[in-house]
C-alpha cells in the first residue's frame, strides 16, 4: 500500500482539497498535469533519503527551517521552476507546506532555510507565506511529504503570497521526492 501511495501522490496531488491539523488552505490544480508532463527531473535531499524520515530540524518540532533540495534533469526549454511541498495524508488531504515559484531553470538546488535568489514564496496551508514544516497530529502514523518540482515552458508570473491554486498545470517535466514524519 505504501508503494502505491507514493506512486500515486503526484497524480492525485491536484485533486484533493487541503487541510492539515485544524488549518485550511486550498491547493486547486497546483501540481502538474500528470498526463502531459514527463517525470524526468530527479530530486534528492541531503537531509533524508527518498521515502525516509525527515529530520526533526525541518519540522514544527524542531527549527522549522526549509529542507535542502537538489535536482537534475531540467529540460533546456524550461523558463521557470516551481517547487511545492504537500502532505496528502493530512486530515483534510493535500495540505501545502511550501510553495516557491520564479525559480530560474539554471538553479539546481535550494539550501536549507533559504529560498533561491529571485524565487517568490507562496502561501502555505497555515495561511502564512513561506515554509512551514511537517506537523502532523500527534499519534498519527507517519505522514508522507511530497516535494514536486515542476518545469514550465513559460513564466507563471506569480506574485508574492500566491496560492498553490494559481500555479499553472501544464508542465514540461516534473520530479518528486517523498519523505515521512510522525509526532509521538
Amino acid at each position: 500500500m505504501r508503494a502505491s501511495l507514493i506512486a500515486g501522490v503526484a497524480a492525485l496531488a491536484s485533486l484533493v482539497p487541503a487541510g492539515c491539523g485544524g488549518g485550511g488552505g486550498s491547493t486547486g490544480s497546483a501540481s502538474t498535469n500528470a498526463s502531459a508532463a514527463r517525470s524526468s527531473i530527479q530530486l534528492t535531499s541531503s537531509a533524508f533519503t527518498a521515502g525516509g524520515a525527515i529530520p526533526r530540524a525541518y519540522t514544527c518540532d524542531g527549527r522549522d527551517i526549509s529542507l535542502p533540495v537538489r535536482w537534475s534533469g531540467v529540460p533546456s526549454s524550461a523558463r521557470e521552476l516551481i517547487l511545492v511541498m504537500r502532505d496528502p495524508d493530512a486530515p483534510g488531504g493535500n495540505f501545502i507546506h511550501w510553495a516557491l515559484a520564479g525559480i530560474s531553470p539554471a538553479t539546481t538546488a535550494v539550501q536549507a532555510g533559504r529560498a533561491p535568489a529571485g524565487a517568490i514564496e507562496g502561501r502555505n496551508g497555515f495561511g502564512t507565506v513561506g515554509y512551514r514544516g511537517p506537523c502532523p497530529p500527534t499519534g498519527d502514523p507517519a505522514h508522507h511529504y511530497v516535494l514536486t518540482l515542476t518545469a514550465l515552458g513559460s513564466r507563471a508570473r506569480l506574485g508574492a503570497g500566491f496560492s498553490a491554486a494559481e500555479i499553472p498545470t501544464a508542465a514540461l517535466a516534473t520530479g518528486t521526492l517523498v519523505g515521512t514524519y510522525a509526532r509521538h
